[in-house]
């Protein structure tokens, strides 16, 4: 304990170091924030005291002796080594999330609740979790393209709460950020057209500071909307069948096979060692002899999943976060950060009945084994031509009116040398206007970490990285990237919507930690 204590000093000095140098030489370059009026294009401030809180913090960890949990002893500070997962046994057959129907028989009106309750993840053994009109997740909603929505919601939990319709291109005042809390037994109701395309979307809290411990206790849902394009194109979309949500998180369980967010809780995003998917401890997939879309989502507090299969045959994907791509783009694994999602299809018609056949992890750890019948599904044939996305010359000429950079680790973790502040606006763009933004993520003392960066109410397009064409399976609209240290990721970005927005890093911790800005959109 005495060694771990002195190297963490030594670290707090070196970074206080790198700190003051980094102040010293980007001092000249900050600029006013926008809260004075200035234009879009402004840069937010450098923080003058971000070396101050950094050493007060890392001396403060340095006295405590241990850091959230022993982060030094499990090697996540290093920002590479994660404890593994444990292989699924492939015992219990995958939780669907149900679908809510709607209140209305004359539209989509949906009420939803976050709740406490108490789920069977482990035989025999009551869990308490959160979940919404449910006690573990929620279920899913299902919207299409130019309905009007309306939302009933109601926090049934002991503690604040909002609802973060993530994905979702909707006002900011109905986007559930942290402006829009909701107290212990408080209900609201939100109303909206939905104007974006097919896609699978999701929702969770977003209180400020308090994200990350709810999400990882259970508060999590989905949202499916279509379209004509997405009914045309003739897809597997049997709900439970040959169209299957898969949400990806990991957790940690204490003796008792409780989930002990403060035990488990770690600074620079909390990981566990046992994998759920849709909730579902020990999972399988029963699937027919056919084509089987999968829509994956990595719902983790800060974990990255890559999926692959074992047998190492090729899938295709067909959509990103917010829409089909063009074409299908052959993969043989895809990596998704925190908040990502993406739609697959994977044959099956061809895997003999007795095949071991399983999505595994880049360790090979499985995931979820697929149990094959020898039932022959429907014969689907994946178009060629799936969308109309496209970048237009105008918006790779458009130039860079706001610049972003990701620094830190822990709880020191900032974007343009600032943590959140709710009373702060950032950046301000107009309303329906294609901006340029430049996402950049600063290496620091220990090389850097990926950060999954979200900007809230919109979807974009991911225009370079690092001056290249992204890859094939990144050319559709996107809510959230990942940016690996000393990259630099360029979007075009348009807003449909009013309101004040939030982009963040979505390792849940980080965000909780401040890693949080502010758009205002006019």
């Amino acid at each position: 304990m005495r060694k771990k204590n002195l190297l963490i000093s030594l670290f707090s000095l070196m970074m206080v170091i790198v700190l003051s140098a980094c102040t010293s030489n980007d001092g000249e370059a900050s600029v006013e924030d926008t809260n004075n009026g200035k234009d879009s294009n402004e840069q937010m401030n450098m923080n003058e005291d971000n070396e101050n809180s950094m050493e007060e913090n890392m001396n403060n960890s340095s006295s405590e002796g241990e850091m959230n949990n022993g982060s030094m002893g499990n090697g996540h500070m290093d920002h590479d080594d994660v404890v593994s997962l444990i292989d699924s046994t492939g015992e219990n057959e995958l939780n669907i999330p149900p679908v809510l129907k709607s209140d209305s028989n004359k539209g989509t009106e949906y009420t939803i609740r976050a709740q406490k309750g108490e789920t069977e993840i482990f035989d025999g053994v009551q869990t308490k979790t959160y979940g919404y009109n449910d006690s573990f997740l929620g279920p899913m909603l299902q919207f299409e393209k130019g309905d009007t929505v309306k939302i009933n919601l109601i926090n049934e939990l002991n503690e604040n709460t909002t609802f973060h319709w993530h994905g979702l291109e909707v006002p900011g005042n109905d986007d559930g950020g942290p402006h829009n809390v909701l107290e212990p037994g408080e209900e609201s109701t939100i109303e909206f057209e939905v104007t974006q395309e097919a896609a699978t979307l999701w929702f969770h809290p977003h209180p400020e500071g308090k994200t990350s411990e709810q999400v990882y206790n259970g508060l999590a849902g989905l949202i499916y909307i279509e379209d004509q394009n997405s009914k045309n194109l003739e897809l597997p979309s049997e709900y439970g069948e040959n169209d299957i949500p898969l949400i990806f998180q990991d957790r940690v369980f204490d003796d008792e096979k409780q989930l002990n967010y403060k035990a488990a809780a770690n600074e620079d995003g909390t990981v566990g060692d046992t994998s759920l998917i849709n909730g579902t401890l020990n999972p399988k997939l029963t699937v027919d002899k056919e084509k089987v879309r999968l829509r994956l989502l990595n719902g983790s507090n800060a974990r990255n999943y890559t999926v692959k299969l074992n047998t190492e045959d090729a899938f295709v994907q067909i959509a990103t976060d917010g829409g089909f791509l063009n074409e299908p783009v052959s993969m043989q694994e895809i990596t998704l950060t925190p908040s990502e999602r993406a739609e697959i299809v994977i044959d099956f018609s061809q895997v003999k009945t007795n095949e071991e056949i399983a999505l595994v992890n880049e360790e090979g750890t499985t995931l979820l084994p697929f149990e094959i019948t020898d039932q022959t599904g429907k014969t689907i044939d994946i178009p060629d031509e799936m969308n109309d996305f496209s970048v237009t010359e105008e918006e790779k000429n458009l130039p860079v009116t706001k610049e972003i950079e990701l620094f830190g680790m822990m709880d020191q973790v900032t974007i343009n040398g600032k943590k959140f502040d709710s009373e702060r606006i950032d950046f301000t763009q107009e309303q329906g206007v294609t901006e340029v933004w430049e996402i950049y993520n600063k290496p620091d003392m220990m090389g850097g970490m990926i950060h999954p960066f979200h900007i809230h109410g919109a979807q974009f397009k991911i225009l370079s990285r690092n001056g290249e064409a992204p890859p094939e399976n990144e050319r559709g609209w996107k809510d959230s990237f990942s940016v690996a240290p000393d990259e630099t990721v360029k979007i075009a970005i348009q807003f449909k919507n009013k309101g004040i927005h939030m982009f963040h890093c979505h390792i849940l911790e980080h965000e909780d930690n401040g890693m949080m800005g502010q758009v205002k959109v006019e």
